[in-house]
């Protein structure tokens, strides 16, 4: 088998924290295919111990060898993926490519392996011998070997392993496309009349972008300023911007992002779509939505659709009602690029808000003290900084670690790379794992570690990252799933923090999170101005509160746009008919939009979450979660949000369950845990003002 090669020695580690910095290009073209070849030897010795019958097999001959060669591949090429995501280069990006098919076939042979199917059936059928975790763990572990094709026999399964290798290399090159379309378009402002109505903050960043693309003198009073498709940028621009002829310039470029030109998305779409579908086939199901929600806390397609449908109805009134609003204020019809700015002209006039006023309240430094000192409050952790302690891969990143504050016990550590980098790094915010909770072979206990991504307005000069109040929420929404991931006590890796946790309960933690931001302790924590230390005045957290609800119709609607074109494109759309997904799309659009979509609104060119990110019909998981998560807070509510015992106390038992327990329960379970009875809707109708409170 030979040695390893020397330039790939950080990469093939394979435990630990890695070092970022020494995975070069060359790393992972020597190093992925050495590591394959191991791979397969290893899982053809583990075949062979099983092939000799055993009177009972026991778990300790199976799992822990399947786990350990799974988290060989999982960290080596996870440590890959995670920096094409963060540290995108050409090279990076050629070295991933090149290694990316052989990597699929080797997950497809240990997924389609029959031998080890075999053996989960003999342990799964020994149910008395096993516990309800480890007895979970082997039902996902079947469907998910069904789901990838074990049952599958000769010219069929070669036909489902190119359909899988195909697949994830659009989506990869659909993702790439967006990334490199997002950084292409630009738009220089020369004139201090091409950035009316924009905030000091938004000009300094647009000069500060100008500088980095070789305008030299640019400053935020005289400009040039650079206008880019980047959040940071663009949110705030169509939100302020009283010009609308330089709204409309800006809101075409960004919905028909990845539609045309060399980074052309559409017809991605469509084959993404139609091998999905053949794979669905394949497998004995209707269609590729029913594959999804096989593995899914949803029972069925209908319930999802009757879900969708209870929020469209109340969502669609409301968004209605909120655009005559914005329209009687600006006192003519509006055009999509008009909304955000009316919205925020309305805001102030109702509640006297300025969110980009804010902005100076909410440091990253002081929001981080915020959160940290939350969940000291609720789960009865400490959060340190420890900048130094770990291997980065920018300078903007920052380490941490976490340990339970009653006993000093080290609990786990977290990565945070919180501004955004167009051109480098993927737009959007995530978590992702770094190390998972589990034993490693020679018996010592591996504690979890987290990434926890976001695109937040980077600092500019000496004046830190002031962020929006969207922003906050984005990072408490993060972080949620952070905590899940880092608090579990599970000790099978294959059900701890967010490994097994049914995809559509995944989103409970972190959508439960966000609803702090609003609460009056962790408000006056967080709220302090940057220059002055001064908090957040009462008057303005008031206003917050009473604008938490505003423009919810159209916020609803919208997301129940997105899911239900998710789900009938996995479930009705079929090449053959002769209609485009983006038709099929627009067809949705009549029920869950309130203003026609433009001509070239392209949006599916660029929703990397369905095409590249891992929800194919799955995208309503973040309405069906956000059920649980609003019926969650209620329980706070119910103790007593003013009763900080009881806050403290009823915060312990979501630690020691939603936080804990990860995969190895059902999910309803777990919630029931908690909650003392299943789910309810109703919270989350109340906390969107679509019912009366």
């Amino acid at each position: 088998m030979g040695q390893a090669p020397a330039a790939a020695d950080t990469l093939l580690k394979g435990e630990g924290l890695p070092d970022y910095q020494a995975i070069t290009p060359e790393a992972v073209s020597q190093g992925m295919p050495w590591l394959l070849e191991q791979l397969e030897a290893e899982l053809a010795r583990i075949e062979a111990s099983l092939e000799s019958p055993s009177q009972a097999l026991r778990w300790d001959e199976l799992m822990p060898p399947m786990q350990q060669l799974g988290e060989r591949l999982r960290w080596s090429w996870g440590v890959v993926n995670h920096l094409l995501m963060v540290c995108n280069t050409p090279e990076l990006r050629q070295a991933h490519e090149q290694q990316q098919a052989a990597v699929v076939r080797f997950s497809s042979r240990l997924g389609q392996s029959k031998v080890i199917y075999r053996a989960l059936k003999q342990l799964s059928a020994a149910e008395d011998q096993l516990t309800p975790c480890r007895r979970r763990i082997l039902q996902q572990e079947l469907l998910g070997m069904e789901l990838r094709g074990v049952g599958l026999e000769g010219e069929q399964q070669e036909r489902f392993n190119a359909l899988t290798e195909e697949l994830t290399a659009l989506s990869t090159r659909f993702s790439n496309n967006v990334l490199d379309a997002t950084a292409s378009w630009e738009l220089l402002l020369s004139s201090p009349e091409e950035m009316d109505g924009c905030p000091d903050s938004l000009r300094e960043l647009l000069a500060d972008s100008a500088r980095r693309k070789g305008h030299e003198q640019a400053t935020a009073a005289d400009g040039p300023w650079l206008m880019g498709l980047d959040y940071p940028r663009y949110g705030p621009f169509l939100q302020h911007s009283s010009r609308r002829d330089l709204r409309e310039t800006v809101y075409r470029g960004f919905i028909s992002r990845a539609a045309s030109g060399e980074h052309n998305n559409t017809d991605l779409v469509g084959q993404i779509l139609a091998l999905r579908q053949q794979k669905a086939a394949l497998l004995g199901y209707g269609n590729w939505a029913e594959v999804s929600l096989a593995s899914k806390m949803a029972p069925s397609v209908q319930a999802v659709e009757t879900l969708l449908e209870d929020l469209r109805a109340p969502s669609h009134s409301a968004a209605q009602q909120e655009l005559k609003d914005l329209e009687a204020l600006a006192g003519t019809p509006l055009q999509p690029w008009d909304v955000s700015y009316w919205s925020e002209q309305l805001r102030q006039q109702r509640f006297d808000l300025d969110s980009e006023a804010l902005r100076p309240w909410f440091p990253l430094p002081q929001v981080l003290d915020g959160l940290f000192n939350l969940c000291g409050r609720l789960f009865d952790i400490r959060i340190k900084a420890a900048d130094g302690e770990a291997p980065i891969w920018h300078k903007d990143v920052r380490f941490f670690r976490i340990s339970d504050a009653s006993s000093g016990e080290p609990l786990a550590a977290f990565y945070l790379d919180p501004f955004s980098r167009p051109g480098s790094k993927r737009g959007g915010a995530w978590m992702d794992d770094c190390l998972g909770r589990h034993t490693s072979p020679d018996g010592s206990q591996v504690l979890p570690v987290a990434y926890l991504i976001c695109n937040q307005t980077p600092p500019v000069g000496e004046t830190p990252s002031l962020m929006s109040f969207g922003e906050v929420e984005t990072l408490f929404h993060e972080f949620g799933h952070g905590l899940q991931h880092m608090l579990t006590t599970v000790e099978e890796p294959e059900a701890a923090g967010i490994n097994g946790v049914e995809w559509d309960a995944v989103e409970l933690p972190s959508q439960f999170m966000e609803n702090w931001c609003y609460d009056r302790p962790t408000l006056d924590g967080m709220a302090r101005h940057w220059q002055t230390g001064e908090p957040l005045p009462e008057a303005e957290r008031q206003k917050l509160l009473q604008a938490k609800t505003f423009m919810a119709g159209a916020a609803t609607l919208r997301q129940v746009h997105l899911a239900l074109t998710d789900l009938r494109l996995h479930e009705q759309w079929r090449a053959e008919n002769g209609q485009s997904p983006e038709q099929l799309r627009r067809q949705v659009a009549e029920t869950t939009t309130v203003l026609p979509l433009l001509e070239e609104d392209a949006l599916l060119s660029s929703f990397g979450h369905i095409f590249s990110g891992g929800y194919s019909a799955g995208y309503y998981s973040y309405k069906w979660a956000e059920v649980l998560s609003a019926d969650a807070f209620s329980a706070f509510e119910d103790a007593g949000l003013d009763d900080e015992q009881a806050v403290q106390a009823t915060g312990r038992r979501f630690r020691d369950t939603v936080l804990s327990r990860g995969g190895s329960e059902a999910p309803a379970d777990v919630f029931s845990a908690f909650r003392g009875r299943p789910p309810s809707a109703q919270a989350l109708l109340r906390h969107s003002g679509l019912v009366a409170a």
